[in-house]
């Protein structure tokens, strides 16, 4: 009677192979994951520069018309309290989020501010994605 021999060698196999696929499928999980908690941070650094420049507004009130600016527009130059603000949110946008640009549009006669940010998010592999990310925020003053 013969007995049979490598049926263990086998076994081990199988299992380093299903050991292997797991793990990988684990890295990848990790990688999903990593990527989403960074989206969602530069989501709420955007909703935070939302809120800092309507309390910019809010406090200079009597002149809500001259925080409109549009998206691609250039920073303002110049010494007024509104062409500063819009400059130093600016700079904060672009410091805080990767390839961003912002605009405010506020309307005088009835008070109503709306706050864009655009971004560009990082795929998987760090290289930046196809689509850029938009924050649009809407409020009354």
């Amino acid at each position: 009677m013969r007995t049979q021999q490598g049926a263990g060698l086998i076994e081990v196999m199988v299992t380093a192979l299903i050991l292997g696929t797991s793990l990988l499928a684990l890295a990848a999980l990790q990688s999903k994951s990593l990527q989403y908690n960074h989206s969602a941070y530069l989501r709420s650094q955007a909703n935070i520069l939302a809120y800092d420049i309507l309390d910019r507004v809010r406090i200079n009130r009597r002149n809500v018309a001259s925080y409109s600016l549009a998206v691609d527009a250039n920073k303002p130059t110049g010494t007024s309290l509104a062409q500063t603000d819009m400059n130093e949110w600016l700079t904060n946008i672009e410091t805080m989020l990767p390839g961003a640009d912002g605009g405010v549009e506020c309307l005088a006669a009835t008070d109503f501010c709306t706050v864009t940010i655009k971004w560009a998010e990082q795929n998987s592999s760090g290289e930046a994605a196809e689509d850029e990310s938009e924050f649009v925020y809407s409020t009354r003053l």
